[in-house]
């Protein structure tokens, strides 16, 4: 018997009588791997390792970790690599789809608003050795690549409607625990259907960012934009009309809030009341009549309310000078308000992100996942309908007749 030989043989009675019942069959899992893999590689080779042949075609270049999880636990294999091409053993191929697998597994569960602690017990439920924070936190980087190409894919047609709101989230940032606000932009096109066009992650909501965002879904190829939906923002409209010249509607929903805190509780279901009887008027010009005569009504008691009324008047009925089909959409940012609170859902399992991107990147997944839902589904608004809305300039039809 060769030496080679006496010493296998001893490691193995070793193995046997040191490693305990619950680490052999693992242990045996791996030096049978091992030996495969060597015989694998001294064919694709044409010799053994250190050996010297005429016939040899390649040569052996190191290892590789990987964990291979089995069913009798993980063993920790060696897989060798080639100086020419590549190699990797036909029994861990099936791993390598489990791989892929898990980290699907992982990508939704981060999505879905599990936190790294909750994904990491998932994976151990599902019978392996779990992940830690950090290798959670690299495979949803993963998710980086489909959420920055639907972020920054080409916006093409007209986009007459464009809602815009922003909810903050708790960051870290140089040590300290900041709050960042996560605008969302959602549009209708002339096909009458939602997309999510675009998020951004901002200190705050100052005109100058508001710019920045804006300019970044014109580069995109943002057009057509007739009325912006928003909450009453100085830096907002100022942007709007620099950037996309659009008339900016108030979120009518936020000014009753407003106007409702200028007056006493007593007072708030007649206000109420009262300021939707201007709302349900037929014509912008009815409504205007009426509010003027509110605001004289006010005035003598409600001061504040009254004043509030004049600086709002355009704003909040600016959604009258389009289709009465589209005002029960268009005067608020409702159809932000469910976004928002499933954001909100999501990224309060979080707590505190590590940085801006981490907010982008489970932000943006939930709003892809979104999006995908809304092309589905049927048209938030009729084609005839919003193409009345851009067609401003209609052909005369003694001129169509003409030719």
């Amino acid at each position: 018997m060769t030496n080679d030989s006496l010493s296998e043989t001893a490691a193995l009675r070793a193995l046997l009588s040191e490693t305990s019942d619950t680490h052999l069959l693992a242990e045996m899992l791996g030096f049978v791997a091992d030996r495969l893999m060597a015989l694998d590689v001294d064919q694709l080779c044409g010799a053994g390792a250190h050996e010297r042949s005429e016939d040899r075609v390649n040569r052996r270049n190191g290892y590789r970790s990987r964990a291979w999880e089995t069913r009798a636990g993980k063993v920790d294999v060696k897989i060798p690599k080639l100086r020419k091409g590549s190699y990797f053993p036909e029994f861990l191929e099936p791993r390598r789809a489990a791989e892929k697998a898990m980290t699907a597994v992982i990508q939704e569960a981060y999505v879905q608003g599990l936190s790294t602690r909750s994904v990491d017990d998932l994976v151990k439920a599902m019978g392996m050795t779990g992940v830690s924070k950090s290798q959670v936190s690299r495979l949803c980087c993963e998710i980086d690549k489909r959420v920055d190409a639907f972020l920054g894919r080409p916006l093409e047609g007209e986009w007459p409607y464009l809602w815009l709101d922003a909810t903050y989230i708790k960051v870290r940032r140089s040590g300290r625990i900041v709050s960042v606000a996560a605008i969302v932009a959602v549009a209708v096109n002339l096909d009458g259907r939602r997309e999510v066009l675009g998020i951004a992650v901002q200190p705050s909501e100052a005109e100058v960012f508001w710019e920045e965002f804006l300019r970044s879904l014109a580069d995109r190829g943002l057009r057509g934009t007739r009325l912006i939906i928003a909450d009453d923002h100085k830096g907002l409209k100022a942007a709007a009309a620099k950037v996309l010249g659009a008339t900016v509607q108030r979120c009518r929903v936020h000014f009753m809030r407003n106007a409702l805190a200028c007056v006493g509780k007593k007072d708030r279901p007649i206000v109420t009341a009262a300021l939707r009887t201007a709302f349900d008027q037929d014509t912008l010009a009815a409504s205007k009549e009426h509010w003027a005569k509110l605001i004289d009504a006010f005035e003598p008691r409600h001061a504040k309310l009254a004043e509030l009324m004049r600086r709002a008047e355009d704003g909040v009925l600016a959604y009258k000078s389009f289709p009465k089909e589209h005002w029960a959409k268009i005067h608020s940012t409702n159809p932000l308000e469910r976004l928002n609170k499933e954001i909100k859902r999501r990224t309060n399992v979080v707590g505190i992100f590590p940085n801006e991107a981490a907010v982008t990147r489970l932000v943006g997944a939930l709003m892809l996942e979104r999006n995908d839902e809304w092309a589905i589904t049927r048209r938030y608004m009729t084609l005839e309908t919003v193409a009345a809305i851009c067609d401003t300039d209609p052909m005369d039809p003694a001129t169509i007749a003409a030719l």
